[in-house]
């Protein structure tokens, strides 16, 4: 990449300010360690051991699973996410493993169907709650995932639980605050009080952030093209886009079609990744923070240049009107959202068509190491757990045999 190199960084080289599996605040439940594995390497194992993160592969991203079998799925975004997390960990010398951990669970709770599905569920939710996909995946990891014998979730550290809950509503951080006073919530509340100063995560959870949209801007140029939806033509609109396409045909004059666009985004991908770097370098000397307790009273640290920033920002835009709002995405994502809403006016009718296990759960007792709650959220945490194809299949069963043009 560029003729530059990166070296490996173990636990005993971590930067001061990088997060020290050794130093962490803990589990909820206290747990004995399991040599060799240190904390983090514990969490992203049990995060890939998990039924959401399996669930994942059929989940959409952008194209619902079925049109195509190469196109991303929640699963490969998020082990995208996780690879370009871990280069940039490694090269700033923050913690690789809590970087992984945080990008591979970041999207545990999303639903079937995408953004589509959730903005369908959050709907049906407004009255009681509302449904967050991020909220949601710190749930899963909590309370949802049920694989050991003393408690319920995945009992992970402070430090990527932190890191999954990216963005938190007032609402919603006051009542985990109300749970767990001074945890994972507390920044959240420290946002919506003007009187306190404001709190940030770890670099790592920033980095699994930012590595979120360097990814995904990558790979739905890839799918959009690769859906016949978006043309090289259409993309040398995007200041970023062009550079490195230019870039790439002067390196290679007779590249084309594929191989173009791969070499276009694998460029686009090395300059934003060395841009993060080089960025957070001269943040973090100009902030100088002894520990990863001071990273958290700065502003956001790990970030790109302003010009960086302002390219990503563009191609953002270009994303949203050609791709996510093309008509024939958005023809799939209204049929996915009557799918979803269907699903939680039939079980919310009649709760016994779901597993009884679900129904067991209506007691609402919805605590930290409980899966109780009330019918509403219980309805809304078994449609957010399904996959695509289970979602549509589903609702077939319930409407006896009415068939969406999913073509399943």
């Amino acid at each position: 990449m560029n003729g530059r190199s990166i070296t490996g960084v173990t636990s005993s080289t971590l930067a001061p300010w990088a997060s020290h599996p050794g130093a962490s605040r803990g589990r909820r439940v206290p747990e004995a360690d399991a040599p060799p594995r240190n904390a983090h390497q514990r969490d992203r194992d049990r995060i890939v051991h998990s039924t959401a993160f399996r669930r994942l592969v059929y989940k959409t991203q952008v194209f619902i699973n079925h049109e195509g079998d190469l196109f991303r799925t929640r699963l490969t975004h998020s082990l995208e996410v996780a690879q370009l997390g871990r280069s940039v960990a490694r090269a700033l010398r923050l913690n690789e493993d809590l970087t992984e951990a945080i990008a591979l669970a970041h999207d545990l709770g999303h639903t079937p169907f995408g953004h589509a599905g959730q903005d369908a569920l959050h709907d049906c939710m407004r009255e009681h709650g509302g449904f967050e996909h991020n909220l949601q995946s710190l749930r899963v990891v909590d309370s949802l995932e049920e694989r050991y014998p003393t408690y319920n979730g995945l009992n992970l550290t402070f430090e990527t639980r932190e890191g999954i809950l990216k963005h938190c509503s007032r609402r919603n951080a006051r009542q985990i605050e109300a749970r767990e006073p001074g945890g994972v919530a507390q920044r959240f509340i420290n946002q919506h009080d003007t009187e306190q100063p404001w709190l940030q995560p770890s670099l790592e959870a920033q980095l699994a952030n930012l590595a979120d949209e360097i990814a995904y801007n990558a790979h739905d140029i890839d799918d959009g093209v690769r859906s016949g939806l978006l043309s090289l033509e259409q993309l040398q609109e995007v200041a970023l886009f062009k550079q490195y396409c230019n870039e790439a045909l002067a390196q290679h004059p007779a590249l084309k079609s594929r191989r173009l666009l791969f070499e276009t985004i694998r460029l686009m991908l090395s300059a934003q990744v060395y841009d993060v770097m080089d960025a957070t370098r001269h943040a973090i000397d100009q902030a100088a923070p002894p520990d990863v307790d001071a990273v958290r009273k700065q502003s956001p640290l790990v970030c790109f240049t302003p010009a960086m920033a302002a390219k990503s920002a563009d191609l953002k835009k270009f994303l949203f009107h050609n791709l996510y709002r093309h008509p024939q995405v958005l023809e799939k994502m209204n049929q996915a959202q009557h799918v979803v809403r269907d699903l939680f006016a039939a079980y919310m009718a009649d709760p016994a068509q779901m597993p009884q296990a679900h129904v067991d759960r209506f007691d609402g007792n919805d605590t930290p190491h409980s899966a109780g709650a009330k019918p509403e959220r219980v309805v809304a945490d078994y449609i957010a757990g399904m996959t695509d194809r289970f979602a549509a299949k589903e609702l077939e069963r319930l409407q006896l045999g009415l068939i969406y043009d999913f073509a399943f």
